[in-house]
């Protein structure tokens, strides 16, 4: 799964006034990340607003991405929830001939025991037939996929070949790197930690501010896998404030101010959430101005 190592990105849906999908922005964001340089495209994820779009408009946002794209990068579909029959039903309905891989959020809410975690994503790898990548994001779902439950799924499917860690907490990254088989990735959801956990033995990144500066990020992560550490701390650091503005008023409600800085995209979101203040977006424009 080498097409999976750097930086891959987790695509905005971008909207218009009305609300409606703006497909010319979504080519546009497509587009940029690609030109940018990054290794894959992470299609529906949490960042694309995936709870607030209907079935028929993940349809369209698939069939766009896939057009766009054109066979240049790997792309992942996210495909988790947290009825586990709902998404079984899925992954054997769906056609994934597209993809390269799919991305599977733990659980969200009902906030499964470890052993509930294990039993979804047995029965999850049952049903895929595509390689899964793990997501765990407890900030998110409230329940946090230890290191001792993705150890025992990665031992005991093959077709589960990564996680997305996103717990924010370096020592359980690292711990993940150490006790899962050799060939298992162990992706970065936290782009502020990213750099860290690629030198400790991480595989790359799913990023967020990845897709608003691709060609920077992507570069940091390859120099980092690289082991040409003051470099890619140089680009860290140059980084770092970006990361920390575009979650201030969360996701993806910062990234989007990112886009309509860059005028790729309008900084529209769907209720409940609210898009980025004056204030947060004066300070991205001046951040953009300044990398430019």
């Amino acid at each position: 799964m080498k097409k999976f190592y750097g930086t891959g990105v987790a695509l905005v849906t971008p909207f218009k006034i009305d609300f409606s999908i703006d497909f010319d922005g979504l080519e546009g964001v497509v587009n940029h990340c690609i030109k940018g340089g990054v290794e894959y495209l992470v299609v529906l994820g949490t960042t694309a607003e995936s709870a607030t779009l209907s079935l028929e408009e993940k349809q369209q946002v698939i069939d766009k991405v896939i057009s766009v794209n054109d066979g240049q990068l790997p792309l992942v579909l996210g495909v988790g929830g947290n009825n586990t029959q709902q998404i079984v039903s899925e992954l054997k309905s769906q056609n994934l001939s597209a993809f390269d891989a799919i991305l599977s959020v733990s659980p969200y809410y009902n906030k499964p025991t470890q052993e509930g975690i294990y039993q979804h994503f047995k029965a999850v790898a049952q049903a895929s037939p595509k390689p899964i990548i793990l997501y765990n994001v407890p900030g998110r779902t409230s329940s946090n996929m230890l290191p001792k439950t993705v150890v025992r799924l990665a031992n005991d499917f093959k077709n589960i070949i990564g996680i997305k860690e996103a717990a924010g907490d370096l020592v359980q990254a690292m711990q993940l790197i150490k006790e899962t088989p050799e060939d298992f990735l162990v992706i970065s959801g936290d782009d502020m930690i990213t750099l860290p956990m690629v030198l400790a033995g991480g595989a790359g990144v799913i990023s967020v501010i990845g897709e608003g500066f691709p060609k920077e990020f992507s570069e940091m992560v390859r120099l980092g896998l690289k082991r040409e550490v003051d470099m890619a701390y140089k680009l860290h650091y140059k980084l770092a404030p970006a990361i920390d503005m575009i979650f201030a008023e969360g996701n993806p409600a910062g990234i989007k101010a990112v886009f309509e800085s860059l005028t790729i995209c309008n900084a529209l979101v769907r209720l409940p959430l609210v898009e980025a203040g004056n204030e947060l977006k004066q300070q991205i424009d001046s951040y953009v101005a300044d990398m430019r």
